[in-house]
């Protein structure tokens, strides 16, 4: 298995469409080199084909796992369930972060369950510190924290211009889940 000489932090935010999608086009190179990857999946507990994909061709090198359940959270409809999967979600980090097994730790939707309030801007600042120094730390979602856009290394904002949804167009197995 090949190791990262270093490490860094990446953040991926912004409205528009592609933070996932740059997350798992990372994971896919870094396949590809042999490299280790743990994805925990903030908000997610539906049947998304990145997660059938990884669980069924990429099992050997990713490690993908969702912290939510089938339904939308939104502030207002946040439930004691959805606290107890961020947490957990916040352990199992950890876990993959120290354990020496991964390369690459993508925390997605992270930024929004900070936003939120289902984890506290300290929880990423704090797996941050935590990171081995070879170890890269992918962060993704809208509402990225403006103490970890500046504690990152590299920060990109994808920026909606023009969107399908606002047609009526619904999420598409293949394309957006």
């Amino acid at each position: 298995m090949g190791r990262l000489e270093a490490g860094y932090v990446q953040v991926y935010t912004g409205n528009g469409k592609g933070k996932t999608t740059a997350a798992l086009g990372l994971t896919l190179r870094a396949v590809g080199a042999g490299l280790r990857v743990y994805i925990a999946q903030f908000l997610k507990g539906s049947d998304y084909s990145e997660v059938k994909c990884i669980k069924e061709r990429f099992s050997d090198l990713v490690d993908i796992e969702q912290f939510g359940t089938p339904r939308f959270v939104r502030t207002g409809n946040i439930t004691e369930e959805d606290l107890e999967l961020a947490k957990k979600a916040l352990s199992r980090i950890e876990e993959a972060l120290t354990s020496g097994k991964y390369d690459i730790v993508i925390m997605e939707e992270a930024n929004v369950a900070a936003y939120l309030g289902l984890i506290k801007t300290e929880d990423i600042l704090r797996l941050i510190d935590i990171k081995p120094s070879n170890v890269e730390l992918v962060i993704t979602g809208r509402y990225a924290p403006e103490e970890v856009i500046e504690r990152a290394d590299l920060v990109t904002e994808m920026k909606e211009i023009k969107h399908y949804y606002t047609k009526g167009v619904q999420a598409r197995v293949g394309i957006e889940k």
